[in-house]
This record gives structure tokens, sequence and C-alpha cells, in this order.
């Protein structure tokens, strides 16, 4: 017992040995040419100036070269000026007016006309610049430029972290490259790959587009990148917002994920959805995941839903089309159908396969439905219901019985945004509840021929005159048989009707659960992110864009955070 005791005094007294850090390294002199000393201006150091070569010193792998040295070997530090030249291996060379150098702390400060060259030709411009060799990082806080075979950055503080050849630019960044400009709060640019990480207000202004986000990733060779945070894309007559969006310009291509909104600037349209996708050459975009397109028409918007979106054409002539389950909602005129095609350039709106309509309270059908509105006014102008055309109301005053009219065809005519005329033509049929001032049932009209007229008011039936030979008469209530007081072919879909803007949406559009766009609340190691995607060879230009779901955490570790 009484030897393990001692055994583990031994080792502890040992710990402390083994835990000490190894003593700094002494600068050495490796040319020092002309010696000489100046106690009263210098006290304690060696001073050196060149005669036909440069004062040369060398510390841990580096090589300073000078004109004058003022060297304190006691301290291990230096004091260099003229010409200077700080070569470390092959990595770096940096060139200054003067410099102190720390061999206790492995630290530089540079000053006077700094230029910092990396192996791959990166240049770094500034008036001081602070080296630490310890943690492989060079920082400025007075402005600094820095120039590669792609681009020329400036900003008031910038960080080049070596070991990953990564450089974080910090307030007024500025990248300034022939085909575009960037501005942002805070970068942070991968000398090797090109790729530049966003953070806070930033814009890029290319020759053909227009890019603001307070998040997001750009590769700057070949103009591609997606932003995650308030994203903003003016792009070819459009404006592109969303959670997460894509763009690549070379594919002329932009996608969003999660409330997307495209504002067409020229045609006064906005489409929502949760997924979109817009392709500048083809003028066309694509829209899913309650998708929704909005047009204003005389202050009161038409909304148009389907599970699929998809806006075609120049701005001149816009198509929109809605597919699978489409339906739409303006005040008073309501629809659905299997598809639908809305012209913007002709006006004609057509709701194919299964179409039916609601005008307030009366419900349409008919094989094909299409409406016209006036391209000057930008008010609904007509109504065409062809083959098969009904037209159905509940009664307003029993709320039982129900108001009919049909024919081969249906024509109507809108006035206000209000539809005020029906020409009902051929084989057309007609049952009406016609009731005194009283509100009092008079009889129930029932009349076959060759074509009708209705006059409406305030979506009610105002008037009636038939055409062409009309056969029937007023039964009263008691003498016609309910089986009698349907035409053949009705079919009411009342609980159908499309009341608010909200009803175009179904259960399933309300019940999406939405993509987590990483990156805000849950952030990434970009370095991490940034060695997978180095990794991931291939066409830039052609391929698959990342995940929309990834991000950027900009202050991940504490030596990265804002320069000192």
């Amino acid at each position: 017992m009484f030897n393990k005791i001692i055994y583990i005094l031994v080792v502890l007294a040992s710990l402390p040995l083994f835990s000490q850090e190894a003593p700094p390294k002494q600068i050495n002199i490796v040319y020092g040419a002309n010696f000489t000393k100046d106690e009263a201006q210098y006290p304690g150091a060696s001073i050196f100036s060149k005669d036909n070569r440069q004062i040369q010193f060398e510390h841990e792998g580096a090589d300073l070269f000078c004109d004058i040295a003022i060297y304190y070997q006691k301290e291990n530090r230096l004091k260099a000026i003229g010409n200077i030249r700080l070569q470390q291996g092959d990595s770096i060379q940096m060139t200054s007016g003067k410099i102190n150098y720390d061999g206790n702390e492995n630290m530089a400060k540079a000053w006077e006309n700094v230029v910092l060259t990396s192996s791959s030709k990166m240049t770094l411009k500034t008036d001081t610049l602070r080296f630490n060799r310890l943690e492989q990082q060079a920082y400025y806080k007075d402005f600094g430029t820095v120039v590669d075979s792609v681009n020329t950055l400036t900003s008031e503080i910038g960080r080049y972290f070596l070991e990953n050849k990564k450089l974080q630019f910090l307030d007024s960044v500025h990248i300034v490259n022939p085909d575009y400009i960037l501005d942002s709060e805070q970068l942070d640019y991968y000398e090797t790959s090109k790729n530049a990480y966003l953070y806070g207000p930033s814009t890029i202004t290319g020759k053909t587009y227009k890019i603001y986000c307070e998040r997001g990733f750009y590769d700057t060779k070949v103009e591609t990148g997606y932003f995650i945070k308030n994203t903003r894309i003016d792009y070819n007559n459009r404006i592109i917002k969303g959670d997460s969006v894509y763009f690549n310009k070379a594919r002329e291509f932009a996608s969003a994920t999660n409330n997307i909104k495209v504002i067409d600037t020229v045609n006064n349209g906005v489409i929502k959805a949760h997924y979109a996708e817009v392709f500048k050459a083809k003028d066309s975009v694509f829209a899913t995941r309650r998708a929704v397109s909005i047009s204003v028409m005389e202050k009161d918007s038409l909304y148009m839903h389907g599970d699929t979106l998809m806006l075609t054409g120049k701005p001149e002539h816009r198509v929109l089309r809605a597919f699978r389950n489409a339906k739409f909602y303006k005040t008073d005129l309501s629809g659905k159908c299997d598809s639908i095609h809305a012209d913007q350039k002709t006006g004609i709106t057509q709701l194919i396969t299964n179409p039916i309509i609601w005008n307030g309270p009366n419900q349409m059908t008919g094989d094909s439905i299409h409406l016209k509105s006036d391209l000057k006014t930008e008010k609904m102008d007509s109504l065409k219901v062809l083959n098969n055309a009904f037209i159905i109301s509940l009664d307003s005053v029993s709320m039982e019985g129900y108001n009919q009219a049909k024919g081969k065809d249906l024509f109507g005519k809108f006035k206000d945004n209000q539809l005020k005329l029906i020409d009902l033509i051929k084989n057309t049929e007609v049952i009406y509840y016609m009731y005194n001032d009283d509100d009092e049932l008079i009889g129930i009209n029932k009349t076959i021929c060759s074509a009708i007229r209705i006059k409406m008011a305030e979506n009610d039936i105002e008037e009636l005159t038939f055409f062409t030979k009309p056969d029937g008469d007023i039964f009263p209530e008691t003498e016609l048989p309910e089986n009698s007081r349907k035409l053949k072919g009705f079919v009411w879909r009342g609980d159908e009707r499309i009341i608010t803007k909200e009803d175009i949406f179904d259960e399933d559009d309300n019940n999406l659960v939405l993509p987590i766009i990483r990156g805000i609340s849950n952030p990434i190691d970009i370095d991490a992110e940034e060695e997978e995607r180095s990794s991931n060879e291939g066409d830039p230009v052609n391929n698959i864009p990342p995940k929309n779901d990834k991000a950027i955490n900009p202050k991940k570790n504490s030596k990265e955070g804002k320069a000192n």
C-alpha cells in the first residue's frame, strides 16, 4: 500500500513537467551584414543594415528580409525597416515598408504598403496587417483590397485564415467582377473555390438580375447560389421572394421553396406557392404546393388555384394554366373544373372539363365555359357556356325550390363586374317561382321555347323573356308535383360553392407540412459544407442545385467572429 502511494505521488509530481509548454524558439540571424549599436536610442538592441544583400532572419519556418533590422535578442523581437519580405515556405509572402515581429508570440505587425500574396496568386493589400503565425491568421481593420483571378474584394475589416484559405470580410464589403457587383455586411470567401457565404444585408447586381438576401451562398465563378433569409430576386420582369431561393445564371433558372411570391411587374400579377421554378429563356413560371395566381382587376383581385400552375409567354402575351383541381374566386364570381387556361392577351379564360361557376347564388354548368374580360377596363365583359348549358339558383323566398333554365348554349353580359344579361338559345326550358310584391307565391312558371333572355339585378332574376313559340304555363304550387319541378339533368352543387378566396384550397393544401430551412435556427458548419461542396467534382454550370435546406453560421467559431 505504501509503495502505491509513493507511486501516485511521483506521477502527480511529474504531471506539471509534461504539461508545460515548450519555450518559444529564438529568432535566428541568417545574414547580418553591417552591425552597430545605439544604446541611447535603442538600448539593448543590435542594429543590422544591408550591404550588397539584405538582412535575413529565420524563425520557425519563416524567413524575413529587410534593409535595416533593430534586433532585441533577449526579448526575442525585432523591428525591420525598408523593402521587407516575410516568406513562410511556399504558402504566403508578405511585403511592407516596416514590420514589428515578436518571436515569443509569433506575431508580426506590418505597415506601409502591405502586400500579402498566397501560393494561388491571391493578393491582399492594406495599410496595416497583423499576422498571427500561431493561429495562422492575418487580419486588418483599416480597409483592405483582395485581388484574385476572378474578383476584386474590398472591406473595412478583413481576416485571412491560411489553414483553409478562407477570407472573412466585415463592414462595407464590396466585390467587383466583370459580370456583377456584390455588396454585403459580412462575407466569407474561400480562396480556392471562389465561393462566398453572405451574412446580413447583401446585394448582388448582375447584368440581367439583382439579388438581395440576408443569409446565403454564392459561387462567384459561375454566378450560382442559394439564399435563405429575406430573399428577393429581380429577374426578367419578375420579382421572386421565398424562404429559400436558388439561382443559376447560366441555366437562366431560379427556384424557391416555402412562402414564395413571384410578382409579374409588367402585368400586375402575383403567384404564391410553396415551391416554384422560373425559366428566363422560356419566360415561364411553374408553381405547386398551395399555388395561387392573383390578378388585380379594377381593385377586385381574381384568385386562381390548381395543384400546378404554369405561366408562360412574353409580357405582352402571358398564358396562365391551372392543372388538376383548378378553382378560381372573384367577388360575385367563382368556379372550378379540371383545368383552366387564361390568355392575358385576349382576356379569355377557359374552364376545361367538368366546369362549374357561381355568379352570386347562381350555379352554371356546361361542357365548356369561357369568361372574357375587357382588356382596357380590366372588368369582366362576357360569359359563354357551350353545350348543355344549365343555370340553377335556390329560390330566395321559400329557400326550398330551385329556379332553373337550360339550353344548348348560354351567353352572358357583365356590367361593372356584375352579370346583367343572360341569353339561352336552342331547346330552352325554364322553371321559375313567381311571387307578388308581398312575397306570396303566385305559381311556378314552367316553359319550353327556342330562346330565353334573363335580365339580372343584384345577382337575382329580374325579368324573363321567351322567344319563338313559347309553350308553358304558370302552375299553382299544389298542381305541380315535386318530381316535375326539376328539369332533366338537374344537379344542385351548392355545398361546393366557393364563397371566399380561402375556399379555393382543399384540406390537403391547408395541411401541408413545409420542409425546415436549416441555417437560421439550426446553423451548420460552413467550413465542413465548403469542404463537401469542393469535393463534389463536376460541371458547376449544369450541376444539381445544392439542397435549399442548408445554410450558414457566421460565428460558429469564436476565432472566426469579427476581426479585432
